[in-house]
């Protein structure tokens, strides 16, 4: 779960993702367990007419307002104390209920964890657990139609001791101001992260790909020697390229409150370097394996689509996996993915290095039948970028959810060479297996099996 409390993992005996029954039924008579900022009780949790779902709006865009909760469904309470274990509802129909009850009556949409805990005696019944952190996107405003009037209330709850209460325009304009502060801060951030990446690579005269990824919610990995040597061993045997056996690290290092890791030679044809940040933020680079062509006199380099795509697909599960399982960041990550024909081509890159040739840069197919180039770009392009929001989990899950993210920043890679789109991968989140070939068709297919990933196009 997302909603951290030692308060209440305390009070509960476990963290909320591993507490029994048992555990919950225990708080009946307990003042310790009375409703606070961060806990709330309901004895049955219906939001079937119009006052149920503003009371779960309400009550979920309370907390995420304010500094996250817990909402317990399925005990009774007397002045706050819980009093009764009243079993609720638990069924998976139940669940999908609530869950679009909540996405269809918050503005933006509040996001929270839900766990059925079931009693031992009555399948289909027992407590509901919602977990609601503070969200970066706040407010969240009440969309539900009211049901009875209210007076100057803005729609935007927020917990307050352990009651609702509805914030002013005074707080609302206030809780925006931080959010489009907060958003600024990602952004000034991923640039951060990105440029110290760029200064650190080796000199090189050929085309880079380079992700970098900043969260909303940032983390905090701890590290000392017992920690590094973890992180390093994870690093150094996990084959992070996707659907591949290989191991592409070969150097695992500390740096100020970052790890970084090298694999390849600095002056091979392929070679990687990341920056994995203690916040959760990181950066990425990989040199693109690429050809050579001459047409009309114009030496040019060219990468075909599969790798470009392949490379951004395995960077995001890597940087996503490193925010949420290692440093503990939550919620969305702003992303960026940029494609240049030289590091000293981004604009926050390197010096021009004394290296020559250094060649413009296109995006074409191979026709393997042929052996021969298939023209796909339109133009040269020094630099191109493209960034967007994306869920931490879609992104370390690596199934569905992160092609669906790779996608858009693929897309608008490939647009500034004039092609429409990045055909290896589509927009809802499938493989274009017609795309791809060779050895990356291979590790993408396993991995599309492995994953639970569509395949089309073949």
């Amino acid at each position: 779960m997302q909603y951290r409390s030692r308060r209440l993992e305390a009070l509960f005996g476990a963290p909320l993702d591993a507490v029994t029954y048992a555990d919950i039924a225990a708080l009946v008579n307990n003042p310790e367990a009375a409703e606070a900022e961060d806990l709330d009780y309901k004895r049955e949790l219906l939001a079937a007419d119009a006052k149920g779902k503003e009371e779960l709006a309400k009550d979920v865009a309370a907390f995420a307002n304010h500094i996250g909760g817990v909402l317990v469904v399925g005990l009774a309470d007397t002045q706050g104390i819980p009093s009764k274990v009243m079993d609720s509802d638990v069924t998976d129909a139940h669940q999908r209920h609530i869950q679009q009850v909540v996405a269809r009556t918050t503005a933006p949409p509040v996001r929270f964890d839900m766990r059925a805990v079931h009693s031992p005696t009555s399948p289909g019944r027992g407590f509901l657990i919602l977990a609601v952190p503070r969200s970066p996107q706040g407010p969240h405003a009440v969309t539900a139609p009211p049901a009875k009037p209210t007076e100057a209330a803005l729609r935007y709850p927020r917990r307050g001791a352990s009651k609702t209460e509805w914030l002013t325009e005074t707080d609302v304009a206030t809780a925006y101001y931080r959010r489009f502060n907060a958003s600024a801060g990602r952004t000034q951030r991923l640039a951060a992260v990105e440029s110290e990446l760029l200064q650190n690579l080796p000199e090189s005269n050929v085309a880079h790909l380079v992700v970098s990824l900043s969260p909303e919610v940032p983390g905090d990995m701890q590290i000392t020697q017992d920690s590094f040597n973890t992180y390093k061993n994870q690093l150094l045997t996990t084959p992070w390229l996707l659907g591949k056996d290989s191991k592409p690290l070969t150097d695992v290092r500390i740096g100020s409150r970052r790890l970084i890791t090298h694999g390849g030679r600095a002056n091979g044809p392929w070679y990687y370097h990341s920056e994995l940040h203690c916040d959760g933020s990181g950066a990425w680079a990989m040199r693109l394996g690429h050809h050579v062509s001459t047409v009309d006199m114009i030496e040019f380099a060219w990468a075909e689509p599969d790798t470009v795509v392949y490379g951004l697909l395995s960077a995001l599960h890597l940087l996503g996996s490193h925010a949420r399982d290692r440093s503990g960041a939550t919620s969305t990550a702003l992303v960026k993915a940029a494609l240049v024909e030289a590091p000293h081509a981004h604009p926050a890159g390197p010096p021009k290095p004394n290296l020559h040739p250094l060649l413009p840069l296109r995006i074409d197919g191979y026709d393997r039948s042929f052996g021969m180039r298939a023209p796909l770009s339109t133009q040269f392009c020094e630099y191109s970028y493209a960034e967007s929001a994306a869920l931490l989990d879609d992104l370390a899950d690596g199934g569905p959810g992160l092609v669906q993210a790779t996608a858009p920043l693929a897309g608008v890679l490939f647009q500034a060479f004039g092609i429409p789109e990045a055909s290896p991968i589509t927009r809802d989140g499938a493989i274009r297996s017609s795309a791809w070939s060779g050895d990356l068709k291979t590790s993408i297919l396993r991995w599309s099996q492995a994953r639970g990933v569509s395949v089309v196009g073949e």
